[in-house]
Protein backbone atom coordinates (compact mmCIF):
# COMPACT_ATOMS: atom_id res chain seq x y z
CA UNK A 1 0.00 0.00 0.00
CA UNK A 2 2.89 2.27 0.72
CA UNK A 3 4.39 1.96 -2.70
CA UNK A 4 1.57 2.32 -4.25
CA UNK A 5 0.75 5.46 -2.43
CA UNK A 6 4.69 7.02 -3.63
CA UNK A 7 3.95 5.71 -7.04
CA UNK A 8 0.53 8.15 -7.18
CA UNK A 9 2.46 10.55 -5.55
CA UNK A 10 5.38 10.89 -7.83
CA UNK A 11 3.29 10.62 -10.70
CA UNK A 12 1.10 13.45 -9.32
CA UNK A 13 4.57 15.34 -8.68
CA UNK A 14 5.41 15.13 -11.95
CA UNK A 15 2.77 16.01 -13.81
CA UNK A 16 2.61 19.12 -11.54
CA UNK A 17 5.95 20.23 -12.33
CA UNK A 18 5.57 19.76 -16.05
CA UNK A 19 2.40 21.11 -16.58
CA UNK A 20 4.05 24.34 -17.07
CA UNK A 21 6.32 23.28 -19.95
CA UNK A 22 3.45 22.34 -21.91
CA UNK A 23 1.02 25.29 -21.32
CA UNK A 24 1.24 27.79 -24.32
CA UNK A 25 -0.92 30.90 -23.67
CA UNK A 26 -0.57 32.53 -27.01
CA UNK A 27 -1.34 31.27 -29.87
CA UNK A 28 1.53 33.25 -32.13
CA UNK A 29 3.90 34.40 -29.90
CA UNK A 30 6.72 35.89 -32.44
CA UNK A 31 4.05 37.34 -34.08
CA UNK A 32 2.71 39.22 -31.25
CA UNK A 33 6.59 40.25 -30.19
CA UNK A 34 7.13 41.40 -34.27
CA UNK A 35 4.18 43.44 -33.46
CA UNK A 36 5.05 45.23 -30.08
CA UNK A 37 8.43 45.95 -31.68
CA UNK A 38 7.08 47.60 -34.46
CA UNK A 39 4.63 49.52 -32.44
CA UNK A 40 8.18 50.39 -30.13
CA UNK A 41 9.56 51.66 -33.28
CA UNK A 42 12.43 48.53 -33.23
CA UNK A 43 12.90 46.44 -36.70
CA UNK A 44 12.53 42.64 -35.64
CA UNK A 45 14.87 41.52 -39.03
CA UNK A 46 17.06 38.94 -36.68
CA UNK A 47 13.62 37.32 -35.41
CA UNK A 48 12.83 34.33 -36.84
CA UNK A 49 10.18 31.55 -37.16
CA UNK A 50 10.76 28.62 -34.85
CA UNK A 51 13.03 25.70 -36.59
CA UNK A 52 13.10 22.13 -35.18
CA UNK A 53 16.31 23.21 -33.81
CA UNK A 54 14.83 25.68 -30.80
CA UNK A 55 12.09 23.42 -30.44
CA UNK A 56 14.36 20.61 -29.50
CA UNK A 57 16.49 22.95 -27.47
CA UNK A 58 13.36 23.56 -25.84
CA UNK A 59 12.32 20.15 -24.82
CA UNK A 60 16.00 19.66 -23.96
CA UNK A 61 15.80 23.16 -21.51
CA UNK A 62 12.29 21.78 -20.32
CA UNK A 63 14.14 18.23 -19.39
CA UNK A 64 17.19 19.30 -17.71
CA UNK A 65 14.19 21.78 -15.42
CA UNK A 66 13.02 18.74 -14.95
CA UNK A 67 16.11 16.93 -13.57
CA UNK A 68 16.97 19.78 -11.99
CA UNK A 69 13.54 20.07 -9.87
CA UNK A 70 13.99 16.08 -9.00
CA UNK A 71 17.18 16.46 -7.54
CA UNK A 72 16.42 19.41 -5.69
CA UNK A 73 13.89 17.20 -4.12
CA UNK A 74 16.15 14.21 -3.40
CA UNK A 75 18.30 16.62 -1.39
CA UNK A 76 15.23 17.73 0.82
CA UNK A 77 13.79 14.38 1.22
CA UNK A 78 17.14 12.92 2.31
CA UNK A 79 17.60 15.84 4.46
CA UNK A 80 14.69 15.54 6.21
CA UNK A 81 14.92 12.11 6.50
CA UNK A 82 18.55 12.44 7.92
CA UNK A 83 17.13 14.99 10.64
CA UNK A 84 14.58 13.08 11.43
CA UNK A 85 16.64 9.47 11.70
CA UNK A 86 16.67 10.01 15.87
CA UNK A 87 20.15 8.52 15.84
CA UNK A 88 18.94 5.59 13.75
CA UNK A 89 21.76 4.31 11.97
CA UNK A 90 20.25 2.70 9.33
CA UNK A 91 18.19 5.89 8.30
CA UNK A 92 21.21 8.18 8.34
CA UNK A 93 23.00 5.40 6.03
CA UNK A 94 20.00 5.40 3.85
CA UNK A 95 19.74 9.34 3.52
CA UNK A 96 23.73 9.29 3.27
CA UNK A 97 23.00 6.92 0.29
CA UNK A 98 20.20 8.70 -1.20
CA UNK A 99 22.39 12.38 -1.32
CA UNK A 100 25.07 10.43 -3.17
CA UNK A 101 23.04 9.13 -5.59
CA UNK A 102 21.44 12.38 -6.12
CA UNK A 103 24.74 14.37 -6.44
CA UNK A 104 26.05 11.51 -8.62
CA UNK A 105 23.13 11.42 -11.02
CA UNK A 106 23.62 15.23 -11.47
CA UNK A 107 27.03 14.90 -12.28
CA UNK A 108 26.20 12.63 -14.84
CA UNK A 109 23.40 14.36 -16.29
CA UNK A 110 25.31 17.70 -16.82
CA UNK A 111 28.37 15.80 -17.81
CA UNK A 112 26.20 14.30 -20.67
CA UNK A 113 24.75 17.56 -21.48
CA UNK A 114 27.88 19.81 -21.70
CA UNK A 115 29.52 16.50 -23.98
CA UNK A 116 26.64 16.50 -26.39
CA UNK A 117 26.56 20.20 -26.87
CA UNK A 118 30.69 19.75 -27.38
CA UNK A 119 30.17 18.05 -30.26
CA UNK A 120 26.79 19.01 -31.09
CA UNK A 121 28.37 22.17 -32.34
CA UNK A 122 31.88 21.32 -33.33
CA UNK A 123 29.62 19.10 -36.49
CA UNK A 124 27.28 21.65 -36.91
CA UNK A 125 29.79 24.27 -37.28
CA UNK A 126 32.26 22.67 -39.23
CA UNK A 127 29.49 21.32 -41.32
CA UNK A 128 28.69 24.61 -42.38
CA UNK A 129 31.93 25.68 -43.28
CA UNK A 130 32.31 28.13 -40.40
CA UNK A 131 35.74 27.83 -38.00
CA UNK A 132 34.38 28.84 -34.98
CA UNK A 133 30.70 28.56 -33.44
CA UNK A 134 29.32 30.49 -30.38
CA UNK A 135 31.21 28.03 -27.91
Amino acid sequence: MKILKNLLFSIFLIIILTLPFLVFASPNPLGEMKQLANEGGYTVSGVSETTMSSTIGTIVQAFLGLLGIIFIILMVWAGYNWMTAGGNEDKVAKARTTIYRAIIGLIITTSSYAIWRFIFMRLLYNTAGVAEGPI
